[in-house]
C-alpha cells in the first residue's frame, strides 16, 4: 500500500523545485538520472519527498546519504531509519520498498556501484569525516 498522509514540501528551494519538476514531467533538471524518494518524517509523520541520484541493480536501489559531503546526515536518512517503508518513483515507475542500511562488504559493493554511477560521491566522502551511509531500498 503506498504511503498516505499529508505531504510537506521541502523548505529548501532547489529540492522543492526539483520535486515539482519530477512530479510534473517524470524527469529531473538537465535530464539527470534521479529518482524521487518519499518517506514519512521521523518527527512529524508528514510525507517528505527527496530527489536522489539513481543507483539501481536488479530492482534494488541504493540511497546514498551524502548531503554533498556535509557534516550531517540528510533528514531523509533519519526518516528511513524510523519508518523504513518508502515509496520510490523512477521515471513513470512507482514502487513500494523497504529501506535498510548496509555495512561491511555489502556496503563496500554498493558504495563502489554508487561511485561508478555518480563519481561525485567519492568527492563528497573526501569533504567530511563522517562515513556516508548507504541505504538499500528493496521490494
Amino acid at each position: 500500500m503506498p504511503l498516505d498522509g499529508e505531504y510537506a514540501p521541502s523548505t529548501v528551494p532547489w529540492v522543492r523545485a526539483e520535486v515539482d519538476l519530477i512530479e510534473a514531467t517524470g524527469t529531473a533538471v538537465d535530464g539527470r538520472a534521479v529518482v524521487l524518494l518519499t518517506t514519512r518524517g521521523a518527527q512529524t509523520g508528514l510525507l517528505r519527498k527527496t530527489p536522489l541520484m539513481r543507483v539501481e541493480l536488479d530492482g534494488v536501489y541504493a540511497a546514498v546519504a551524502s548531503t554533498r559531503g556535509g557534516d550531517t546526515h540528510p533528514h531523509w536518512y533519519a526518516n528511513v531509519l524510523a519508518h523504513p517503508e518508502v515509496d520510490l518513483r523512477d521515471g513513470d515507475t512507482r514502487l513500494e520498498l523497504r529501506a535498510r542500511e548496509v555495512t561491511g562488504s555489502e556496503r563496500a559493493r554498493w558504495w563502489s556501484l554508487a561511485c561508478g554511477t555518480f563519481s561525485s560521491y567519492a568527492t563528497y566522502q573526501s569533504r567530511t569525516r563522517r562515513r556516508i551511509p548507504v541505504v538499500l531500498l528493496e521490494p
